[in-house]
């Protein structure tokens, strides 16, 4: 999917984000690279074409797309934070073999409780773990 530059700046502009070359950047990457990434990954696939990227940049503006509910935090595994673009609800699929994560669709809206009424829930996720059918279908994989 290609965005243009004014494009970008006016996703960052109606989200009253100052939009500097390293934030469209990013925004671009994350709608671009719809897998999921940590923070490090981002840094990495982006440092040579950014030479003046920094971790600290990267951390930073990613809190703020977070603050602007531009994008979402997804913590499947608790030493792994990952960030997704994709704000409508749906779930998560993690495969246990090669770490790729899916997302599926699911009326997360129906699996409210009733024994939550009178709660106020902030997020809503949804994740499963397994193996995915390219790994099932590879034999040579433990």
């Amino acid at each position: 999917m290609n965005h243009t530059f004014q494009d970008l700046k006016d996703v960052l502009t109606d989200k009253n984000i100052r939009s500097s070359h390293q934030r469209i950047r990013l925004l671009g990457y994350l709608l671009n690279n719809q897998c999921h990434p940590t923070a490090d990954q981002i840094y990495n696939d982006l440092k040579n074409e950014i030479p003046t990227l920094s971790k600290t940049t990267v951390y930073n503006t990613l809190n703020s797309f977070t603050e602007a509910n531009l994008i979402r935090v997804i913590t499947i595994e608790d030493n792994e934070v990952r960030f997704d673009i994709v704000m409508e609800n749906h779930g998560h699929f993690k495969c246990e073999r090669c770490g790729t994560i899916y997302n599926f669709s699911i009326d997360i809206d129906e699996l409210t409780a009733d024994e939550l009424s009178g709660f106020t829930i902030k997020d809503k996720n949804v994740y499963f773990k397994g193996i995915c059918p390219e790994c099932l279908s590879n034999k040579n994989t433990a």
